[in-house]
């Protein structure tokens, strides 16, 4: 996700490593933060891959800064990533987050609604944190008031998660007509 998250921001614009950071740190940093043992490494290998461009700007204190920008290649696989995300990046919440951050670089709706779709259909198969005889345990059904929390609050989130998608779905079928 940190790739995606590199090519995603310089999509947009040319950026310089810190600016790049805080960038991906407010998407999902929170979460799970972006080390410079990670960051730099990560842009290393994009650069290397012909994905990335760099070159050296006067900085506003005495230090040059390195500014990143997007390669023709760098895009194309930044699209490739979205049109055909890992099962990882549609299962897991916050991957899914980053994903739905650069969708909008896909340029076609159609592409763009058979992500959404995935996530939907994940969406629809039964789960919980909690199984029992190896049935997902219901809000209901469960033991304690924390436990009971996390699944009413689980299942919330994952309705209005479902009536979003059902609506982005529509808007974008619309638009394809």
């Amino acid at each position: 996700m940190l790739e995606l998250s590199i090519l995603g921001f310089l999509c947009e614009e040319p950026l310089h490593g810190y600016e790049l950071k805080e960038r991906i740190k407010a998407l999902s940093g929170h979460v799970r933060p972006v080390s410079d043992g990670a960051l730099y490494p990560a842009i290393t290998r994009l650069v290397a891959a012909g994905q990335l461009d760099q070159h050296t700007e006067p900085g506003s204190g005495a230090a040059p800064r390195r500014i990143l920008s997007l390669t023709e290649k760098g895009r194309a696989d930044l699209l490739e990533r979205l049109r055909h995300p890992k099962q990882a990046e549609i299962t897991d919440h916050v991957r899914f987050n980053t994903l739905l951050a650069f969708l909008r670089h896909l340029p076609d709706p159609r592409e763009q609604a058979a992500v959404l779709r995935r996530r939907q259909e994940f969406l629809l198969t039964p789960a919980s944190f909690f199984y029992r005889d190896g049935e997902p345990v219901r809000a209901e059904e469960a033991g304690d008031l924390f436990r009971q929390g996390m699944l009413r609050v689980a299942r919330a989130t994952g309705e209005a998660e479902r009536e979003w998608l059902a609506e982005a779905i529509a808007r974008l079928d619309t638009a394809t007509g």
